[in-house]
């Protein structure tokens, strides 16, 4: 049951999920990350909202996926390719999502820095 309150949430939380992302994207854009907003429901007519976080310049092949999700409790950033297996950090330190981004652009472009 509560599984299915936190779907509802998710979908029903639109707003509070552009919100969240946008605060990631304003952290992520100070580290020299760009990102394409995935919210407008008219040009992407997906269920969440997301964020696309990629690397510029010679390895634009390398991004993440970020969503943000209903947990118990409030919200959470997540990997979208993971659903809730994806968990990062909670909403609110937009700081510390940005930080475990990093962390993993930076792994997915330079493998031994695991």
């Amino acid at each position: 049951m509560e599984r299915l309150l936190l779907r509802w949430r998710t979908r029903r939380g639109h707003r509070t999920a552009v919100r969240f992302l946008e605060m990631l994207a304003r952290a992520v854009g100070s580290r020299g990350w760009r990102c394409v907003r995935l919210y407008e429901p008219e040009e992407f007519p997906l269920p969440v909202p997301l964020l696309w976080v990629y690397a510029s310049g010679v390895a634009e092949d390398v991004g993440v996926v970020v969503s943000v999700r209903a947990v118990p409790g409030g919200w959470a950033y997540h990997r979208a390719q993971r659903g809730r297996f994806g968990y990062l950090v909670p909403c609110g330190d937009a700081e510390a999502a940005a930080e475990q981004v990093d962390l993993l652009l930076k792994h997915r472009m330079f493998p031994s820095t695991w």
